[in-house]
């Protein structure tokens, strides 16, 4: 047992994954490391196209199969880096379960959501019918669907959107993960709902004691949910650590840039939001050094030559930028002119 946990859940090391794009080969992932403990949770955020999503579908083995995946990914120790397929789906919706950022399109709209939520149970558990569709209600009931009992029957578009995420969370913690991936869960669904739908999975991941990660573009939902955050740009990470440090003392230009663009309570009518310059380059275009570079305001000729290294700027702290021999009051003069 002490050796089982002494092994990380999930550790990523250098993953990178090519796609074909309609402008050539692009590398949508490169480098990426990571490792997760049982129980702990860590926060994906960076612009559309930074290769978020790319990074988790990759963790699913949900990628396409022209996709070129190197690297490293193990889970308890075993490889999944070109795993079979077959042998991915008995971990799917099993060990690793992922809620997806539209949830209209993660169901199918020609079965029940009671069919639906108890299909992994019957897969993966071996359930009878009986008991799937006994544990279908209890789940659904969980999520806080109103009158779970009478609706377990009804099918997707008869529910709204935040009820239809409520079902893919269902669906998702059905055979109880160990890793639970949330890919910009609340999207789609207004405010008051996203605050409902975060505090459930929040609830959830405690209550169960799994792993997650949690990926989104908002820094308020990263810094409320998760203990560890990773800064993707340009389909690498250029900051990560722990969330409160990260806040404390962002390094990054990127990850100051993103914390100036989020609106601001209390702010006049009218006030428009800081924006960062230029944008996010296509990823068959990246340049062979820092990727935030043409949009970067510190920006010098070292940059350019060659994607810098992580530097360590605190504890379990790093950052990926050869400028951080400039102070904050420095870099506040020049990001805000």
């Amino acid at each position: 047992m002490g050796a089982r946990q002494a092994v990380p859940l999930l550790e990523v090391e250098n993953l990178g994954v090519g796609l074909n794009t309609s402008r050539g080969p692009a590398e949508a992932v490169r480098g990426v490391s990571l490792a997760l403990k049982r129980g702990e949770t860590l926060g994906l955020v960076g612009e559309s196209g930074c290769g978020k999503s790319v990074t988790a579908l990759s963790l699913m083995g949900l990628l396409p199969d022209s996709a070129v995946v190197t690297g490293s990914i193990k889970l308890d120790g075993n490889e999944l880096a070109g795993l079979a397929d077959a042998d991915y789906c008995k971990l799917r919706g099993n060990r690793i379960s992922m809620i997806f950022q539209e949830p209209m399109t993660a169901l199918n709209p020609m079965h029940t959501i009671g069919h639906q939520v108890a299909e992994p149970l019957r897969r993966h558990k071996k359930y009878s019918a009986a008991q799937a569709r006994k544990e279908a209600v209890a789940l659904l009931d969980r999520v806080g669907l109103p009158d779970a009992v009478r609706r377990v029957d009804a099918y997707p578009h008869q529910f709204s959107g935040g009820q239809r995420q409520r079902i893919t969370i269902a669906m998702a913690l059905a055979c109880e993960p160990d890793l639970l991936i949330a890919d910009e869960p609340t999207t789609a669904l207004d405010v008051t709902i996203q605050g409902q739908i975060l505090d459930l999975i929040a609830d959830l991941v405690e209550e169960r004691g799994m792993s997650m990660i949690l990926i989104s573009h908002d820094l308020g939902v990263i810094a409320e949910n998760v203990q560890r955050m990773m800064v993707m740009y340009g389909g690498t990470v250029v900051e990560s650590g722990p969330t409160d440090e990260v806040f404390r003392r962002m390094g990054h230009p990127y990850t100051q840039g993103l914390f100036r663009a989020r609106p601001k309570l209390g702010a006049r009518k009218g006030t428009r939001l800081k924006t960062i310059a230029g944008t996010v380059p296509e990823l068959a275009d990246l340049p062979s050094g820092c990727a935030f570079s043409d949009r970067c305001p510190l920006v010098i000729d070292q940059c350019r030559a060659a994607l810098p290294p992580m530097i360590d700027v605190g504890p379990g702290h790093f950052v990926r930028c050869i400028r951080t021999d400039v102070s904050m009051s420095e870099r506040e003069g020049v990001l805000t002119a």
